[in-house]
């Protein structure tokens, strides 16, 4: 019989609901992406299955289980919650062990989070509470131009424009597509602008310091967003090796520091 433990990190999100197991090795050896919906307890069930199922176990297998996210407190079995920003910056720090700063774009917000050498969080931040610069807005944009979110990043690569939508806000940006339509402007182009529009965003935030790390679901369908980004600070842009999955890889990461200590 194994000695091995195991811990679970549930990253309930407003558009995803992630589960991620972790061994002692702090290796994710079990993983699972679904859409959160309207039935949270059937989404939090379904992520802990699909990871369990991957990695072969069974929940009983599972010592510690830490939950995040805006559903966290929907983890009924939880043995403990930790905020999203804590636990991006536990899961990123995990692959990048220095002075960080991390861009996290979701479906419906924004965080930018600066570590310092030891993994500490500095400071913060948020987006305003607008759609503009995360997930719903793509998504917005690409069911205006019919097409459907899993190949907007291929098509945006197809265009060599670099000018983003003229309007940050959702509905004023989904009827200049209207217009962008009319004048016959391609598909590509359109794309492309909308994610420009999502960068700019983005780089209103602040100043970026360190090394620069990008997660979040948009990141992690969408390579277009990061090498626009990397064009626009100057400098090489990073991404750990799933970047949807690094909020409930860190509350993994918490579940094991934590059940190590009790």
């Amino acid at each position: 019989m194994s000695s091995q433990m195991y811990y679970t990190g549930i990253d309930v999100g407003t558009s995803y609901t992630k589960a991620v197991v972790i061994d002692d090795n702090k290796d994710a050896v079990g993983t699972f992406v679904g859409r959160s919906g309207a039935d949270l307890k059937g989404s939090i069930d379904s992520a802990i299955s699909g990871a369990l199922s991957m990695a072969g176990l069974k929940k009983e297998a599972i010592v510690h289980t830490t939950s995040t996210g805006f559903g966290r407190g929907n983890v009924t079995f939880a043995d403990s919650t930790r905020t999203e920003i804590s636990c991006q910056a536990k899961g990123v720090y995990h692959y990048f062990p220095r002075a960080i700063t991390i861009i996290d774009i979701g479906g419906q917000d924004t965080k930018m989070i600066r570590l310092d050498e030891s993994g500490k969080i500095r400071n913060f931040k948020m987006n305003r509470k607008c759609a503009a610069g995360t997930g719903t807005f793509l998504e917005e944009i690409g069911q205006r131009l019919n097409v459907p979110i899993e190949e907007m990043n291929a098509r945006a690569t197809r265009s060599t424009r670099d000018a983003p939508l003229g309007s940050f806000c959702t509905v004023f940006a989904a009827t200049e597509v209207l217009t962008r339509i009319k004048a016959g402007e391609s598909v590509e182009d359109m794309l492309r602008s909308a994610f420009e529009s999502v960068a700019r965003r983005v780089l209103e935030m602040g100043v970026f310091e360190g090394t620069i790390v990008m997660t979040g679901g948009v990141v992690a369908y969408n390579k277009i967003i990061v090498d626009i980004m990397g064009r626009h600070v100057g400098t090489k842009i990073l991404t750990p090796p799933n970047p949807q999955l690094t909020g409930a890889h860190g509350a993994a990461l918490f579940a094991r520091e934590i059940h190590g200590t009790e």
